[in-house]
């Protein structure tokens, strides 16, 4: 043997393949088995994140579309004018209501105050779909004198809302030029003319 070989070279790599039928080292095995069940986990994960951050996105906007409520309502008919007081209408009308929400609503209640004038329903519920408008019976007492103003009349509707929670909402509504108003002008001024010849 020449005294060359003797010399050990560090930087010599030992570059022969593994043989056939060589067995792995188990803590290499074991490093490949984790990194893929980690990449496996990794992507389940992903994926069920995901899906449950939009079914959790889905399901709170659709809480909020229950919850929110809109609607318009203005003065529809009046009919059946009556007094037991001088000057004092009472009167039997409807209010037309439309739901302006994305989800259906059950108008449950509507009572409304102002100079002047008082209006309650006649207790009858009313479901409405997004874009319906119902018909909602009410009781009317108005005061010539003082009901026709400039001011609005504040009505407050008691709805459920789609998940079974109830919410007042309060709706100005304007009397003057209304068909309340239009339909109450000829008892009102036979009123005047009676208290003009009593007086």
């Amino acid at each position: 043997m020449s005294a060359e070989r003797e010399v050990i070279d560090l930087d010599e790599h030992n570059h022969q393949p593994t043989a056939a039928g060589s067995v792995v080292p188990d803590r290499l095995l074991t490093r490949r088995k984790t990194s893929v069940r980690l990449v496996a986990a990794f992507l389940v994960g992903g994926v069920l994140g995901g899906f449950g951050v939009s079914e959790l996105r889905d399901s709170r906007e659709e809480r909020e579309r229950n919850a929110s409520v809109a609607l318009v309502a203005f003065p529809a008919s009046i009919a059946g004018v009556g007094s037991d007081v001088p000057g004092v209408l009472q009167l039997d009308g409807q209010l037309a209501v439309t739901n302006a929400s994305q989800a259906p609503i059950t108008v449950r209640a509507a009572t409304g105050q102002g100079p002047g004038a008082l209006v309650r329903d006649t207790g009858k519920s009313r479901l409405l779909r997004p874009g319906d408008t119902e018909l909602i019976n009410v009781e009317l007492r108005l005061e010539c004198a003082t009901a026709f103003g400039n001011e609005l009349l504040s009505m407050r509707f008691s709805v459920e809302t789609g998940d079974r929670q109830t919410r007042e909402i309060d709706y100005p509504i304007a009397l003057v030029g209304s068909i309340w108003h239009v339909r109450s002008e000829q008892p009102c001024a036979h009123f005047r003319e009676m208290k003009k010849r009593g007086g």
